[in-house]
Formats: C-alpha cells, structure tokens, sequence
C-alpha cells in the first residue's frame, strides 16, 4: 500500500514541475538573485492577496517575527506576551528583541492564546502581544484588539501556519501592526528552503522592516541603525509566485480532506477534531486531533496511536511535546508545572495526522481506520 508522510513534496512538485523550471530559468537568465524583480513582485502579489499596504520579504519567519519586534519598537525590558502552547521561534524572537517573554494559557476548543489569560497578565512593561493562529485556526482577536487599543500595546500575528485562512471575511495577517508568515517548504505556501514575510498597512514600518533586513542601509554602506542580512532571495520569491497561484486551491483541498476525517471521527470516543469555527475559514496546515489522556499517564493512549500508527507506515507528529513555559531555554523565566494546565494537557494529547493537497480519499481513509481501531 505503501507509507503516508506528513506531507508529500514530490507529488506537489510534479503538479507544478514546468512551471516552476521555467520561473527558475528566467531568474538564471537576469542573474539578478537578490533584491530583484521577482522578490518586489512577490510582495506586491501578497500584499494583495491578504488585504495590506506592504509585505516585505524575509529569510524565515523566525526573521519575520524577529523584524517584526523591532520595527514596532518593542525594545530591552518590555514585556511581550505570547501563547505558551506554541513553536520556540515566537519567544526566540522576543529574546532577540531583548524582551522578557510573558506566557499565556491556551483556550480549551481551539488551543489558540486565550484572551483572558492575555487579559490577566498585561502590565505596565507589556509592549506587545503576539497572537499565533494555531494549525491554521483564527485566534479570537476582537477581546485582543480591544485590550490592545484600550491600553497602547502592540499586536503582532505570527501567522506561520495559517496564511490563507481567514476571519470575518478577513485574511489572517491583517489585524495585526505587523504579521509574520513562514514560507518553510512544509506550510501551506512553502519556499525550497526557509524564506518569510512581514505584512503591515504602516509605511514607516514597512520602510524600516526594509532596512533591518538589509544591514539597516539607507543607501550604498550608510547603515541607519543596525541590521542584520534576512532577504527572501528572487530564486525562493520566483517559486513562491508560482506556488501562490495555488494556495487557494490547496487550501480547499486541505479542507475537504479534513471534512472526511471529521466524519470519520464524528462518533469516535476520545478523539476531539479540530475546531472549524463558523465566523472564520481554516486552512488546515494541520490537521490535529486531541487523544483523551490517562490519569497518571496523560500521554500514554496518544502515544499508543502514534506508534501504531508507524507500525502501519503512516506518519504523525507532535505539535507540540512541551509548552514554553516548560522549556529548559526559559527555566529562568520560573515556569512551574501545573501553571497553565490547558496548554500542558494540550502537550500530551495532540496528535497531527497526514493532511496534503494531494492525499487520496483511500488514504484519508486508511488513516482513519489505522486510527479508530486502537481507540
């Protein structure tokens, strides 16, 4: 039958094979790789598709993030609260800002930041939250947004994982001062190597995100401030365009395979599906299910449907294995176990299963039962 990966880059390639060729080419034939036409082509593309007045080319979107932090001015001693639940990127960037990272609980249905937690943690040092839609889910922003106008603190998304999602008829990545996206080959839009981006409607923002990424030059070696070098290079903006022509149709396809999971799993004990809330629109970079845990063990039942699931040959993930607050890199912060419990369950219980454009209904299926027959 043959195995089931997380994700299936040959078989996207070969959809689109001679169309990116060809893009490469042309990029080889100006000899013009970095901050050329196809990257100030690319940004003006994405700018548009998620509804802002500028989107500014990055080398990952840990960069994004990063560039994003400095360029709202968040600075040493500011505070920076951010979901615990969530990839280390988001507090290395506010460590790289100089920042103290803040962590907050994780809402029960979606695992996004939840705003009363937000809510209780905000101080006078806080400068900035960074909201991160999950999986591909919206993150509630109306309370942040709220909180944030009434008391002058910055929102910044990391939307590494849900470009092409939507709230309120609204992209992700348009609420947000500033939002950063990943273009990691695995994500919905994803570059051959790391590349990333930064949305925002500020011009001033958009002109110094500019020249962060490029040593923090106003010209010709006048640097401004200092900078660092984190340019999406024309190769990666290249292939970036073709693909882009895509997301739309990957992402309904994504949605379609989730809905045949959903149904599969609908009357299944001890499996929650993801949440797909009616005011929003999931893209489904992850399809991740939640494994009721035992007392005693809250990982064992989850870990017994990953490895069986490998003895079947079929892929599965964690994401993620231990909340920030738990990580060894911010024991100083004094994080303590039984902190934020929602996000500690959520660490024992998830489970992503295979999700590409691609998959067969025969394997969605296979999947599915690979899963409900250990449950």
């Amino acid at each position: 039958m043959g195995a089931i990966p997380m994700v299936d880059l040959r078989a996207q390639f070969a959809t689109i094979e001679k169309e990116v060729r060809r893009a490469i080419d042309e990029v080889l034939a100006t000899q013009t790789f970095v901050l050329g036409p196809q990257l100030e082509a690319f940004e003006r593309e994405m700018a548009q598709y998620c509804g802002r007045r500028f989107a500014v080319g990055v080398a990952s979107g840990t960069d994004a993030l990063a560039l994003s932090l400095r360029a709202c001015g968040v600075k040493p001693g500011d505070e920076v609260i951010l979901p615990a639940f969530t990839f280390l990127a988001t507090a290395g960037a506010v460590i790289a800002a100089g920042a103290r990272p803040v962590f907050a609980e994780s809402d029960p249905k979606t695992l996004n930041i939840d705003p009363q937690s937000v809510r209780s943690l905000a101080t006078p040092r806080t400068s900035c939250i960074i909201v991160v839609h999950l999986y591909g889910c919206a993150a509630e922003m109306e309370p942040l947004l709220e909180l944030a106008s009434r008391h002058g603190i910055v929102i910044i998304e990391d939307n590494a994982q849900s470009l092409g999602a939507s709230l309120n008829g609204k992209k992700l990545g348009s609420f947000g001062a500033c939002a950063a996206t990943s273009f990691y080959p695995s994500k919905n839009l994803g570059a051959f190597g790391d590349a990333g981006m930064v949305f925002t409607d500020g011009e001033e923002i958009a002109e110094r995100l500019a020249r962060l990424r490029n040593h923090g030059q106003t010209g010709r070696y006048l640097g401004a401030e200092p900078g660092w070098n984190s340019r999406l290079d024309d190769i990666q903006a290249a292939v970036l365009r073709v693909k882009a022509r895509y997301l739309d149709r990957w992402i309904a396809a994504r949605r379609a395979h989730a809905a045949r999971y959903n149904q599969r799993f609908a009357k299944v004990d001890g499996i929650r599906t993801p949440v797909d809330k009616p005011d929003s629109v999931h893209s489904y970079y992850l399809y991740t299910v939640q494994i009721a845990g035992q007392r005693g063990n809250p990982a064992a039942r989850r870990d017994h449907v990953a490895r069986h699931l490998a003895s079947r040959e079929i892929a599965s993930s964690i994401f993620y294995p231990l909340p920030l607050h738990l990580q060894p890199a911010y024991a100083s912060l004094g994080g303590k176990a039984g902190q934020l419990p929602v996000a500690e369950r959520a660490a024992h219980e998830v489970l992503s299963l295979p999700l590409y454009p691609e998959m067969t209904n025969e394997q969605i299926d296979r999947v599915a039962d690979s899963v409900i027959e250990v449950l």
